[in-house]
């Protein structure tokens, strides 16, 4: 890997960075195929509880493609879809990761860099980012695995008035329609996300894991891909010693086991 991705890794928590801050970080195919294999090594790792993906410096996650490369690597649709299959697969590894996912946006969050933040669990936002898909005046098209998680995630109606106006608008907007959880103020951001982290790694790691597996199931209309997978966590050793120390009134070590 080159530097366009960097994966910092501070104890539970790994930072994912798109790092080209002199291009606002324009994702590239080699971002995009960077991306997927940040996520998949992370999804190896156990000792992880949770992953921020963020932009390089505070200007942006990024303002969508780079679209210099156009005429040399998506010209034509052939050249689309072989670029698209290395960006869904990318989007996937975020998606599919067992770790919960942060995205934190701070600055413009546009085209796909917003598409990625689509991907990630939660979406904590200062309140200055702007975000939008402006890809129409490019005349391209949104492909189905972005249109679905836009969908998802802000219903049919708002997706099309992102899709058809393709405005770029101001946090509190993006708050309104479902796009983030939580705004901060920009200076707080990395504060907020840092807390956000720290909760989510004091719950037993191992049912963190089942409750995204379990929401996207259901977010996706699907029947549990094991119905005992609802019960597995009795055995095991994290349920035990999240018990003890609820009735010891104490702080519970969750070991992932």
């Amino acid at each position: 890997m080159t530097d366009l991705i960097i994966t910092e890794i501070d104890g539970p928590v790994a930072t994912v960075v798109l790092n080209r801050p002199e291009k606002l970080n324009a994702l590239n195919l080699e971002m995009w195929a960077g991306v997927g294999s940040a996520f998949h090594a992370l999804d190896e790792n156990t000792d992880i509880r949770c992953i921020v993906l963020r932009g390089a410096g505070d200007k942006a996650v990024g303002p969508g493609a780079d679209i210099t490369e156009f005429s040399e690597k998506r010209n034509n649709s052939e050249q689309g879809a072989e670029y698209g299959g290395v960006m869904h697969a990318s989007m996937a590894a975020i998606r599919d990761c067992r770790h919960p996912v942060i995205a934190r946006i701070r600055g413009l969050c546009v085209g796909g860099a917003l598409e990625l933040a689509l991907m990630c669990d939660l979406r904590i936002a200062g309140e200055g980012s702007r975000f939008g898909v402006p890809v129409n005046k490019l005349g391209l098209v949104m492909a189905h695995p972005e249109v679905e998680a836009l969908v998802g995630l802000v219903g049919p109606s708002v997706a099309l008035e992102i899709l058809y106006e393709a405005r770029v608008f101001d946090a509190t907007e993006a708050l309104a329609k479902g796009l983030v959880n939580r705004l901060v103020p920009d200076e707080d951001i990395d504060e907020e996300v840092s807390k956000t982290a720290a909760r989510i790694c004091a719950g037993a790691p191992l049912v963190n894991r089942w409750h995204k597996k379990f929401v996207y199931e259901a977010a996706a209309g699907k029947p549990p891909g094991d119905p005992s997978d609802g019960f597995a966590c009795y055995n095991t050793d994290d349920f035990q010693e999240g018990v003890r120390a609820f009735l010891a009134k104490e702080t519970p070590e969750f070991k992932g086991k």
